[in-house]
C-alpha cells in the first residue's frame, strides 16, 4: 500500500519559459490547425499577446521538472504498474508565448479501490505567472496497480 502520510505533500515548484517553437510543435502533434497556436499576428489579431498555449499544454511544464515525475520518488511507485486515470483543466487567464510559469504539484488524495487492488493518487498542479497569479490548475490521477 502506498503512504497516504504523503497527502498533501507540495513537491519543488519549478518555473518554465514559454517558447513559441514549442507552442507550434505541440499544436502540430496534436493536429490543432487554428492558426492562433502557430501564427503571432493571427494570435495578436485575435486578441493574445503572443501565441497562446494550445489545450493540454500545461501538463508538459509538469515534464519540466528538475526530477522526472518526482511522484515516483517519493511514493517508491514501480512505473511499470501506472495508468494515467484522469486529467482536468481549469483555465483562468491565458498563458502565451513568453510567459514565464512556474508550477506547484501537491498530492491532494489518495485512495484505493477493488480492496487494495488499485491504489488512487491524485495531484493538483496550481500554474502561476511572473505576478503570482494562478493562470491555471489542473487535478489528475494516477491509478497504481498491486
Amino acid at each position: 500500500m502506498l503512504d497516504r502520510s504523503h497527502i498533501g505533500h507540495k513537491f519543488n515548484a519549478h518555473s518554465v519559459e514559454i517558447e513559441k517553437g514549442r507552442l507550434r510543435f505541440f499544436a502540430k502533434a496534436i493536429g490543432e490547425t487554428n492558426p492562433i497556436y502557430s501564427d503571432e499576428e493571427a494570435a495578436k489579431k485575435a486578441g493574445y499577446r503572443s501565441i497562446p498555449v494550445p489545450p493540454t499544454f500545461p501538463f508538459s511544464i509538469d515534464l519540466e521538472s528538475p526530477e522526472f515525475l518526482p511522484v515516483l520518488t517519493l511514493l517508491e511507485m514501480d512505473i511499470g504498474r501506472i495508468l494515467h486515470g484522469s486529467q482536468d483543466f481549469e483555465y483562468f487567464q491565458s498563458i502565451c508565448a513568453g510567459d514565464v510559469i512556474t508550477c506547484q504539484t501537491e498530492i491532494k488524495d489518495m485512495f484505493d479501490k477493488k480492496g487494495g487492488a488499485l491504489e488512487f493518487v491524485v495531484l493538483e498542479t496550481a500554474y502561476t505567472n511572473k505576478d503570482g497569479e494562478i493562470v491555471v490548475k489542473t487535478s489528475q490521477s494516477l491509478v497504481y496497480r498491486n
